[in-house]
């Protein structure tokens, strides 16, 4: 049942002498300017700096990740850094971050053009996309076998390795205010070793995200069968048939839970159950103008995945962002099909992980969807409530729905969201999108 990816990191030191500090930051500049982004095709102006490049993580293999950097609309040296993973596993940053969620910029329905996004999260921060692992979007490796070998320890290595040699090449972030959207693992470990950290984190912040593998199956075909989503019979069936205890599937399992996706389903957007899907081939204008009225009464548009993959395949944008140097052998995708197929390895639950960083002192929000049937709230309580946590705040009732991604549907109150983690405060609006749930440790 698992569906999204865990990303961890695994820390690697690498220590760089010289006789001259000087040519090092002069050479750093350097480097900076190579990345910076004067402009995007049909961007409108904007007063923020943007720096976008690769940054190799293996030579021996030629694994290089691509990253999107925009900082702070104001004081980005004041400001601090939010390095943003999307899971999948094996989808990307740049299309979902980036474009669709947090970002600066929003992508106009023919490729064609940006606009800006009123509530971007680099009013808050300085934002650090991050295209991982190899195989995703822009970043690439020369090893074919990297693709169909693929997996967290390897990501968590290679993340890890980008993340210290970008701090590198910015050194004026190194020792900034480090938060990550996104779920990590053994940065407290990395730090301990030192007197100082090295690392400076704050928190995390985990949108959506597979929480532990038994609970999230349980609480994902339940959340089916209480939208009704699926059939008595058949949630009978998944529950006698399906042991999520166990690392792989029986055929009997396996054929409930197809017969429930194909057969009662229906043609619905599994991400956000209430709202329209995006309709590519129209099979008549009647049917064409319903959607589009469907998405300026929600206000949300489910076809921005394929407004991101015309823009971002063409060859003006392409330059502009210093991306796809060495000419990538097929199109960018908002996420790899090939990675998604061979994923080898993923911790069975990430409970154990939240309950190191909270006794370490991080702070840690979970906040979640309620539309999403893929990774859906009721999974994420059904895993959280194995934490044993003291409630803080009562429950309290909201108003407003959202699908898997939280800040594509509720944007206002993601903004929200997001400030009031990094001022450590509650989060109180009452017509709320998302359920933040329970891992604040302070």
């Amino acid at each position: 049942m698992a569906v999204q990816g865990r990303t961890h990191f695994l820390f690697i030191v690498a220590f760089v002498a010289s006789s001259s500090i000087t040519s090092i930051f002069a050479a750093l500049t350097v480097q900076q300017e190579l990345d910076r982004i004067s402009a995007l095709p049909g961007q409108p102006p904007v007063t923020f700096s943007q720096f976008s490049g690769y940054v190799g993580v293996n030579q021996e293999h030629g694994r290089a990740l691509f990253y999107w950097f925009t900082e702070a609309t104001t004081s980005p040296d004041k400001k601090p850094l939010l390095l943003w993973l999307n899971g999948g596993p094996g989808c990307s940053s740049v299309a979902y971050g980036a474009s669709e969620e947090i970002g600066p910029f929003r992508i106009g329905r023919t490729g064609s053009s940006l606009y800006l996004n009123k509530y971007s999260w680099n009013k808050e921060a300085n934002l650090l996309f991050l295209e991982s692992p190899a195989g995703v979007g822009f970043s690439y490796t020369n090893t074919s076998s990297d693709l169909k070998d693929c997996g967290d320890k390897r990501t968590a290595q290679d993340a890890f390795v980008f993340l210290f040699k970008w701090m590198s090449r910015f050194p004026q972030y190194k020792h900034r205010d480090l938060y990550i959207a996104g779920e990590t693992k053994k940065i407290v470990d990395y730090n301990k070793a030192y007197s100082k950290p090295i690392i400076n984190i704050k928190g995390i912040l985990v949108g959506n995200g597979v929480t532990d593998d038994y609970y999230d199956s349980i609480g994902t075909i339940t959340f089916w069968w209480t939208h009704s989503m699926i059939s008595d019979k058949t949630y009978r069936a998944i529950m006698e048939n399906c042991n999520f205890k166990e690392d792989k599937t029986t055929n009997k399992c396996d054929d409930s839970v197809n017969y429930a996706m194909n057969h009662e389903f229906g043609d619905i957007d599994q991400y956000s159950i209430y709202t329209p899907s995006c309709i590519q081939l129209p099979n008549s204008t009647v049917r064409l103008k319903n959607a589009i009225l469907q998405r300026r009464v929600s206000g949300y548009d489910p076809c921005t995945e394929n407004y991101a993959e015309k823009y971002y395949n063409r060859p003006d944008v392409q330059k502009a962002m210093h991306a796809n140097v060495t000419g990538i052998p097929y199109k960018w995708t908002a996420c790899s099909d090939v990675l998604i197929k061979n994923w080898n390895d993923s911790e069975s639950s990430m409970l154990p992980t939240y309950k190191e960083l909270i006794a370490a002192g991080l702070r840690i929000w979970v906040f979640s969807g309620d539309t999403d049937s893929v990774v859906p709230v009721m999974a994420t309580r059904f895993s959280l409530s194995h934490l044993n946590l003291t409630i803080k705040t009562r429950w309290y009732p909201w108003y407003s729905g959202a699908g898997h991604e939280v800040p594509l549907f509720q944007p206002k109150r993601a903004f929200i969201l997001f400030t009031s983690f990094l001022a450590g405060n509650h989060y109180q609006d009452s017509n709320n999108a998302s359920r933040i749930m329970g891992l604040d440790s302070k």
